[in-house]
């Protein structure tokens, strides 16, 4: 029987090359076949091998490279062909990353899988700006929603936002109006602070705060445009000084 290669589905954290683990650094290092997101760092894929074969299976929306079940078929394919693949995602691979598909897809097809956890967005997001997201004196609830999803006015998202909570949205961009509207129709207060980190982790990251009813207007006037995440909760306007200086920083 031939070998078959892994397929390891790894994360690459936030941004920041320093902020891949160990064993991402390892893999992308010593990678045959790299498949990578579309918004990978090129700090990071800078690090594979001259001779490893890198493709971009870029998502933005409405429009991707390849669709995802051909992601899946590419990868299994290359193991099958016995080479291993590094399948590098953006945060976690398994936060909003599709990694739960691509695992499952390569186990239904007898290819070795292995995961490689990375530092999620939303984590990375708060360490860069220093928004905790939970505190006890704020907040002993997070929860993470993905503001793209199809049928967004349908989800039920009472009580993921509030007092003592805060509410990570991912992929809220292109949403903003909708997910400020659904979250004031479901009795959010409207001055409820939030921040809009944009490129976290990365030298050109950007952090814009206001109130929820402020959304759509804080994104459009601020051209914000993806990677970005929409923090919700009290977290965000926590007196301190450090803060501050990254809010003035972000309007210069």
């Amino acid at each position: 029987m031939e070998k078959i290669g892994t397929v390891y589905l790894v994360g690459a954290g936030p941004g920041d090359p320093d902020l891949l683990t160990l064993r991402a650094a390892r893999l992308i290092e010593r990678a045959e076949i790299l498949v990578h997101d579309g918004l990978i760092e090129p700090a990071v894929l800078a690090l594979a091998p001259d001779n490893a074969t890198l493709i971009s299976v870029a998502k933005r929306r409405a429009h991707h490279t390849l669709p995802q079940e051909d992601i899946c078929a590419l990868l299994i394919r290359e193991a099958q062909a016995g080479r291993n693949v590094v399948r590098l995602k953006g945060g976690d691979p398994f936060v909003f990353g599709r990694g739960g598909e691509e695992a499952e897809a390569c186990r239904a097809a007898g290819v070795p899988v292995s995961v490689v956890p990375g530092i999620s967005a939303a984590n990375g997001a708060a360490a860069a700006t220093q928004i905790a997201l939970t505190h006890r004196d704020a907040a002993s609830v997070v929860s993470f929603v993905a503001g793209q999803c199809k049928g967004l006015s349908d989800q039920d998202w009472a009580g993921l936002a509030g007092k003592g909570r805060t509410l990570v949205i991912y992929m809220g961009v292109k949403t903003a109006p909708a997910i400020a509207e659904k979250l004031m129709g479901d009795g959010l207060a409207p001055d409820m602070p939030l921040a809009i980190i944009e490129n976290a982790c990365r030298p050109q990251m950007r952090v814009l705060r206001g109130p929820l009813a402020a959304l759509p207007d804080l994104v459009e006037s601020g051209r914000v445009q993806s990677p970005a995440l929409i923090v919700i909760g009290e977290v965000t306007a926590r007196e301190d000084s450090a803060l501050a200086t990254l809010a003035l920083e972000a309007q210069q």
